[in-house]
């Protein structure tokens, strides 16, 4: 973590390099930030640094809440009234920020919210002493399995070591570590520092790995035992609860983890974060639930609490989940369980890694090409059969349909290319478990346009850096030549939009084409490739070394790609995963299932100005206006974080979904949208918080 002195003005910026995120604090007079000791701070930071100033103003309306240096919370300050503080000595903790950020202040404090800040102000020239915690994780200690499912359940079962609490609290996703990392050999072998809790539960089942797959997110959650049995249960204490319920095993499983974890978001506003939660406020009346009771109680025991409450009671306030996961229950996949049960993501087995034929899905498309070419249009294919908006269908016998999801984002382990969802491999989780941070603060972005008639999809440049605090330098490539496009992906950069044509002998260039497999590496870490069937190639950069990127599985007609490619750039610039980008932008264009995520879906270009990414929808009711408030996770804002609606800024929601609809007045309103570069849906238009669009909805 880095704090470096403003030069544009006075105050801090802090760092966080693994990120790639920043965040500033300002002050009314110039500061010169010395190193801390973090043994001040009750809860933990990585570094601190201490100043002197009469003021500290916080440039977002994030959720500040007031503790005593024990930890204990006194006041939740975001309200829009001023509060006064008496003499002693506070811990100052701000929420909704890219990394986690603490100030410790002795005397009296007085806070001021205003429009677009919060200013906390001493009175006088104070010491101030500023820590910050990255949000980013390591699995510590690594588990060797061979093919065996047995070592899969072992290795399950030491998911919880990463767990930094065993109480609710561990609904907070800083309070939720990394776990072991599965690799495949020829023994068991465990090593590192791997301390299982002791948590009195145990999840029985058989040994197979349609079975243990689904189970992952759910062990690791509950710091649970995975051990054999015929039957499958839930086992704490002297409870029992049966795992294969009318809905089947999988879902009952997920509905468990679910239930689990939303009634621990609710427990837990009994403890160190006792804010107005809206959820329980929601739930409380329905349930015969004492959570300050539960507060306090063992884990085997708030488990037959929790489970004793009909799932349809609390299904309509349950948190919209944000990931679904389908895993090929094949030996070679488990590797991929630690990163998707960090995620708490929901985990489903396909029968077969070609469960359903995309000849439906890909025949639309082909027909939307058609008609769009017949109307003047053309496509990003530089083959013959753009030409004739044909298209090669029986080629792509690597593609296949999934099952749909009920989840905003939805990922696929396993082979060939999934039609509507994130094609991961095991190669990108690693890597992105195990980055190091990058030499310079900047976020470097390479747009490439290879086709002059594609140019106003250039305008894309304009769009990576439109941010506070987040510095960008982006670059403009037009009309590269094989060696100059294979210099640029071999280089050191964050993010490549690429706008042109790749056909099968790779990326077209101005005297030949690139193919990705010829590059010894890839150092552009995450990319959009927005041409016509560019899976092929992003797959092999992802192969190479890059993260992730955007791709397509068929022909994409160029206005509707255009279209795409913007809005995925204002998306990744607003903190947006590749996989939730995407799934907003293809709300652009009529026929989107084209497009898909190759490696790590879930990594982002930086993190959003005041929190989570948040999208809004518009629609006019007489003469005020409604809003659909959906918020989005993100690797800095993952399940269990609080969001803050600055409409009702005392009321805390819990991320992921459609936290609400709130009904406003255009003044208002106005305010919402100018808090935040967020999307705007109108009708079947996106628009963009703080630009100019017309209300008259």
């Amino acid at each position: 973590m880095r704090f470096d002195a403003l030069e544009d003005r006075t105050g801090v910026r802090i760092f966080d390099p693994i990120e790639s995120v920043r965040f500033e604090l300002y002050t009314p007079e110039s500061v010169e930030p010395q190193a801390a000791s973090t043994d001040e701070f009750y809860f933990p930071v990585d570094d601190a640094v201490g100043f002197r100033a009469t003021a500290v103003e916080i440039p977002k309306l994030v959720s500040t809440v007031v503790r005593r240096q024990d930890g204990e919370m006194i006041a939740d300050a975001t309200a829009s009234d001023v509060q006064q503080f008496d003499d002693g000595n506070y811990l100052i903790e701000l929420q909704s920020t890219p990394m986690k950020v603490y100030l410790v202040v002795d005397g009296t404090l007085r806070i001021v919210p205003g429009d677009e800040s919060v200013t906390v102000k001493f009175g006088e020239n104070r010491r101030v002493r500023v820590g910050a915690r990255s949000f980013h994780e390591h699995p510590v200690g690594t588990i060797t399995v061979t093919d065996d499912v047995e070592d899969a359940m072992a290795a399950v079962s030491r998911f919880g070591s990463a767990l930094k609490t065993t109480s609710c609290e561990r609904s907070f996703p800083t309070l939720r570590g990394y776990p072991p990392r599965i690799e495949r050999g020829d023994s068991f072998e465990v090593s590192g520092d791997i301390d299982v809790p002791d948590t009195d539960v145990e999840l029985v089942l058989p040994p197979e790995r349609e079975r243990v797959y689904p189970i992952a997110s759910l062990a690791y959650y509950l710091g649970a035992e995975v051990v054999n049995g015929a039957e499958p249960r839930l086992v704490a204490g002297d409870f029992e609860y049966p795992l294969d319920g009318p809905d089947g095993y999988e879902a009952t499983v997920n509905r468990v983890l679910k239930q689990v974890f939303f009634l621990d978001c609710l427990t837990r506003t009994e403890g160190y974060y006792p804010v107005d939660l809206h959820e329980r406020e929601q739930v409380e009346p329905s349930v015969d639930l004492d959570f300050a009771d539960l507060y306090g109680r063992p884990l085997a025991e708030q488990l037959r609490a929790y489970l004793a409450v009909p799932y349809d009671v609390l299904e309509p306030h349950v948190l919209d989940w944000h990931l679904t996961t389908d895993i090929v229950p094949e030996a070679k996949n488990a590797p991929a369980l630690p990163h998707f049960a960090h995620e708490l993501s929901l985990l489903r087995t396909p029968e077969s890694p070609k469960p359903r034929s995309p000849q439906s899905t890909l025949e639309g498309i082909e027909e939307f090409t058609r008609a769009a070419v017949a109307s003047g249009d053309f496509t990003r294919s530089a083959s013959d059969l753009a030409r004739n908006a044909g298209g090669d269908w029986e080629s792509d016998d690597e593609m296949f349909q999934v099952e749909p999801a009920e989840t905003v984002e939805h990922a696929w382990v396993g082979d060939g290319y999934p039609v509507g969802a994130n094609k991961v491999t095991i190669d990108s989780l690693h890597r992105e478990a195990e980055r190091t941070p990058p030499d310079e603060s900047e976020i470097e972005v390479h747009v490439v346009c290879n086709d002059s008639r594609m140019a106003e999809e250039n305008v894309v440049s304009e769009f990576y850096g439109l941010r506070d605090f987040v510095n960008y330098d982006v670059s403009v490539h037009e009309e590269l030549t094989v060696a100059e496009l294979a210099s640029l992906l071999e280089s050191s950069a964050d993010f490549l939009h690429y706008i042109g044509h790749v056909d099968k002998e790779g990326f077209r260039c101005v005297d030949g084409s690139l193919d990705a497999d010829s590059l010894e590496s890839v150092g552009i870490e995450a990319f959009v490739l927005n041409a016509c069937r560019s899976y092929e190639q992003g797959a092999k950069l992802v192969e190479k070394g890059s993260r992730g990127g955007v791709v397509t599985l068929a022909e994409v007609v160029h206005s509707a790609a255009t279209k795409v490619g913007r809005a995925l750039a204002r998306l990744l610039n607003s903190g947006f995963r590749l996989r939730s980008a995407l799934s907003i932008a293809k709300m652009e264009v009529t026929v989107s299932m084209e497009y898909v995520t190759v490696g790590h879906g879930g990594l982002t270009l930086c993190e959003g100005e005041s929190g989570g990414p948040v999208r809004f929808d518009l629609r006019k009711d007489n003469n005020e206006y409604l809003v659909d408030y959906y918020s989005y996770t993100s690797s800095s804002y993952r399940l269990g974080s609080l969001a803050v609606f600055i409409g009702d800024s005392s009321i805390r929601y819990l991320t992921s979904g459609l936290l609400g609809t709130f009904r406003m007045k255009e003044e208002k309103l106005k305010l919402v949208l100018n808090s935040d570069f967020a999307p705007v849906k109108i009708g079947d238009e996106l628009h963009w918080s703080g630009e100019f669009f017309d209300l008259d909805v």
